[in-house]
This record gives structure tokens, sequence and C-alpha cells, in this order.
């Protein structure tokens, strides 16, 4: 059975709606178990060493397997490295300046996500809805 440090933990803004489906997806694909998944907005929820817990809720954080506390683009590197079927997104990030590029577009993206997570959460809201009115 593998070690709890020999899995990477990624840190999310359960929080958020569209954070949560896409760590829904991760575990879905995490077929080896090779992530362990922690809701940073849950109280009590300890981000990894040096990262305050409101630090943690606004940016992608990853502990690797080898202990480095990762963010933003690297730390998504790190998940797509651990998941069958991604390993080819991590590989294409290894290129010269892709990483750099990632990050970049991982910083426009951050101050949308919420009004993105909002819009996400009542689609899904209303498609709850809907769905739940049509099994009747």
């Amino acid at each position: 059975m593998e070690s709890e440090l020999s899995k990477s933990a990624v840190y999310f803004d359960g929080s958020c709606p569209l954070c949560r489906a896409e760590i829904g997806y991760y575990q879905h694909k995490d077929q080896d178990r090779a992530l362990c998944f922690v809701d940073i907005s849950e109280t009590g929820a300890v981000p990894p060493n040096g990262i305050t817990q409101e630090r943690a809720m606004k940016r992608f954080h990853v502990r690797a397997s080898d202990g480095r506390v990762l963010s933003g683009a690297a730390a998504f590197v790190e998940v797509w490295t651990r998941l069958p079927g991604w390993r080819w997104a991590a590989r294409a990030a290894s290129l010269p300046g892709a990483l750099i590029v990632l990050e970049w577009g991982y910083r426009i993206f951050l101050p949308v996500r919420p009004f993105i997570s909002h819009f996400f959460g009542r689609a899904m809201g209303l498609r709850a809805a809907i769905g739940g009115a049509k099994r009747w």
C-alpha cells in the first residue's frame, strides 16, 4: 500500500463550484490513487507549510511527493504528471517557455475565477433543478 508521503497533496477551494468540478474530474481520473485531495475551505484544514489558508484559497497549490510546495501552473503540471491520460500535457509543459505561458494564462484567469465560478455554480444548480424535475 502506498504511503501518504509518496502521494502528491492537492489543496483546493471546495467553496468554489468550478474548483469542485475540476477536482471531481481529477479524483475520477486518479485510478492509481497517486493524489490526496485537501479541501482547504473546510474549517480545520491544514494548508501546506508556509502557506496561509487565505493564500491557499486564492491560488492552486500542490505538495509534491518529494515535499516541494508548488503553486499555479507548476501545481497543475504536478497533477497532470500523476494522472493517466494527462501525462502528455505534463510533457508539453516541460517544453522551453511552456510553463511561463501556462503561468501567465493562470494569472489572467485568477481575477475572473470568482465570476466564472459564480455562473458555473448557478448553471449547475439549474441543471440539477431541471434534472430533478425530469425525474418526476
